[in-house]
């Protein structure tokens, strides 16, 4: 079955090393981050963005200038590909850099996680914005924790060293960072709000 994945490079802290960009049905670099698939020489699909960051515009890539202002360029690039159908999207350049763009990526994500499935990776891990129920498996040992945004209640967790069972998160007063897993696939379920999931590798 082909991927109806789509990737997108935003301009913070690119991988170390990329996955397998041919099993994604679209690659996108967003702004700047183009300049990393020239260095890597890559060539992506898509390059979206204001082109304020771009050393060399190509002519042989599909480009499409976003110049609102009124809207990031990540929160730009999620309308176009989920007007093309995609929604699933792997997102890599989120992090690192300069940290008020994270913390925009982050905002975004938020904004678009009752329609699509973002889930954002780094060099250290994998975090996303899980529905009310998540499974995860081939996570024994590994790092997880669980941040509210701002809150989120009734939170059951199975397979984690320090469980919790309906209780509540609230961001500024509780967080769930760096619990364990103890088994090799961890379950977590919660009853109303939005809770950022983080494993780490």
């Amino acid at each position: 079955m082909e991927s109806t994945t789509a990737f997108i490079l935003l301009n913070g802290t690119p991988p170390s090393q990329f996955p397998n960009l041919k099993n994604y049905k679209i690659v996108c670099a967003v702004d700047g981050a183009y300049n990393h698939f020239v260095k890597c020489k890559i060539e992506p699909d898509l390059i979206t963005g204001d082109f304020d960051s771009i050393d060399n515009i190509p002519t042989h890539i599909e480009t499409i200038n976003t110049e609102d202002q009124n809207f990031a360029d990540f929160h730009k690039t999620l309308t176009i590909l989920t007007e093309r159908g995609y929604t699933n999207i792997d997102v890599y350049g989120a992090s690192g850099e300069e940290q008020d763009h994270f913390l925009g990526n982050i905002s975004t994500a938020l904004q678009w996680k009752d329609r699509i499935n973002l889930q954002f990776f780094d060099d250290y891990g994998c975090y996303t914005f899980i529905e009310k129920t998540f499974k995860k498996r081939d996570v024994k040992g590994k790092i997880v924790s669980l941040i509210p945004f701002p809150s989120a209640t009734e939170i059951i967790t199975k397979g984690l060293l320090y469980p919790l069972n309906k209780e509540s998160l609230t961001f500024g007063q509780r967080i769930g960072t760096r619990n364990t897993a103890i088994e090799d696939t961890i379950e977590i379920s919660f009853r109303e709000g939005a809770l950022l999931v983080y494993v780490g590798k």
